[in-house]
């Protein structure tokens, strides 16, 4: 018995080390497979990566006039709302090459070159805004279209779309043979001309609200960019720039440690800040769909501050009862992520005047512009049915014309008139038929012209008033 044991237990212990020996095997292989599949450094050319970055940072000659072109296609763009011409001055500008340059520089430590990556940028930054500028000064549309309106103010998706873009681009630029189709990319993505171009803008109008936005979303992007760009070059381990003299060296290593942490940290609080608003405007969004429900009332609009948190709800239609607002304040304050905001309901009914007041011009545009596209038909269709009518009055009121009687009191007030006529007339300007009553008179010839034109007045007025019409004609 006890040798049967020891056989089952010496088959036992090959199987569980050869499935031991499988599963390392498999691991490894997994491990194989992703670390090749993730991994850049392997087919990454540093030195030419470098090379390539402060070859594309100087600006002069053909770049400067490559960068005022892109600035006028993208203010035409912007000016006319066209998506497809803001791409293309996208596609040509060369605002990319000195912001790589200037994570980069400050990567690898390369002063010289981080001083002529700002210097550059700056020289673009100024002579981008100032051709936007003459361009919106000098162009008779200066309406607001809504790609200008699109970068007056940064998103966190703006920001996600800056990170990923600089990360995408730095690892095309330091790939053996460059990947163009990325670099385009990513000039699309990022979109640095038209912020500028807004910023131009908003400076021709005396819109300083729209410049400033404009340029604080330029400089989203490009911080990001640089920021991306330094994080690569790190990981990927560029070769630091040497100095002969150590105490340059280590001053330079702290100067280039002290623009990262600059940079850097303003980076993560503005990111921080925009994804608590970001997701503070999505609640607020989501507990007005949800929670502000009334039968008979409609929420017309909604507005919301992030500063402040103010939530205010704009309401027409049946009134909301007290009871049902202060449970909607109770659920605002179980609502997580709004337990510290202020809810404010405007309702139709108010007698005050607040809610007149508080709506926006745009809004009441909107809401009559509604309105009168709605009810446009019904209101033509009443307007011919109404002349319809009056015309069919009229008709009545021409047929019980008391002929006889009329004409004998017409000669008592005016012992001059020879001859005096009623008749129908039916007329029609191919759209509608008229028919109106007219009287024929014929003076005496010794009334004067001038006299028998203040008498056929005179005698229209009095039958006007006379037999209540609203129109007639006395002709001679």
């Amino acid at each position: 018995m006890s040798d049967t044991n020891n056989k089952e237990d010496i088959k036992v212990t090959p199987n569980s080390e050869e499935f031991e020996n499988i599963k390392l095997t498999a691991w490894e292989g997994l491990k194989k497979f992703f670390r090749e599949l993730f991994d850049i450094r392997a087919d990454s050319d540093r030195d030419a990566t470098i090379a390539a970055v402060k070859k594309d940072i100087p600006f002069k000659g053909h770049t400067a006039w490559i960068l005022i072109f892109s600035i006028f296609v993208a203010s035409i763009g912007l000016n006319v709302s066209s998506t497809a011409v803001v791409i293309g001055a996208m596609l040509i500008s060369p605002l990319m090459g000195p912001i790589v340059g200037v994570g980069l520089s400050v990567a690898i430590n390369d002063v010289d070159t981080l001083k002529r990556s700002l210097l550059n940028l700056g020289i673009m930054v100024v002579l981008s805004v100032l051709t936007a500028f003459l361009y919106f000064k000098l162009s008779p549309l200066t309406e607001e279209t809504p790609e200008l309106i699109a970068r007056t103010y940064p998103t966190i998706l703006d920001v996600l779309v800056a990170i990923f873009g600089g990360l995408g681009l730095i690892v095309a630029k330091t790939k053996s043979g460059t990947i163009a189709s990325v670099i385009f990319g990513v000039a699309i993505a990022t979109a640095l001309m038209p912020p500028l171009c807004t910023v131009g803008y908003g400076l021709a109008v005396g819109n300083f609200n729209y410049a400033g936005g404009a340029l604080y979303l330029f400089s989203i992007n490009a911080v990001f960019i640089a920021l991306a760009t330094f994080i690569v070059s790190k990981l990927l381990r560029f070769p630091l720039v040497r100095y002969a003299n150590s105490k340059r060296r280590k001053r330079t290593a702290q100067l280039a440690s002290l623009i990262a942490v600059i940079v850097m940290v303003p980076s993560v609080i503005l990111f921080i800040k925009l994804l608590d608003e970001q997701v503070f405007e999505n609640r607020t969004k989501e507990f007005v769909k949800e929670i502000i429900r009334y039968e008979g009332a409609e929420v017309v609009k909604s507005t919301y501050d992030y500063n402040t948190k103010d939530i205010e709800v704009y309401l027409i239609g049946r009134p909301v009862p007290q009871s049902k607002i202060n449970s909607w304040l109770t659920e605002l304050k179980e609502t997580e992520g709004l337990e510290e905001s202020d809810l404010k309901i405007y309702q139709g009914a108010d007698q005050t005047g607040e809610l007149a007041e508080k709506i926006s011009g745009d809004l009441k545009t909107e809401i009559l512009e509604d309105l009168y596209v709605n009810n446009e038909q019904k209101l033509r269709d009443k307007d011919e049915r109404i002349q319809f009518l009056e015309d069919e009055i009229t008709k009545l009121r021409v047929k019980d014309i008391p002929f006889e009687d009329l004409s004998k009191e017409v000669k008592l007030v005016y012992s001059d008139l020879e001859s005096f006529s009623y008749a129908k007339q039916v007329s029609t300007n191919f759209s509608k038929v008229d028919t109106m009553p007219v009287f024929t008179v014929d003076w005496k010839r010794s009334v004067s012209s001038r006299e028998r034109r203040e008498n056929n007045e005179k005698l229209a007025d009095w039958l006007k008033f006379k037999l209540k019409l609203d129109t007639l004609r006395v002709v001679q």
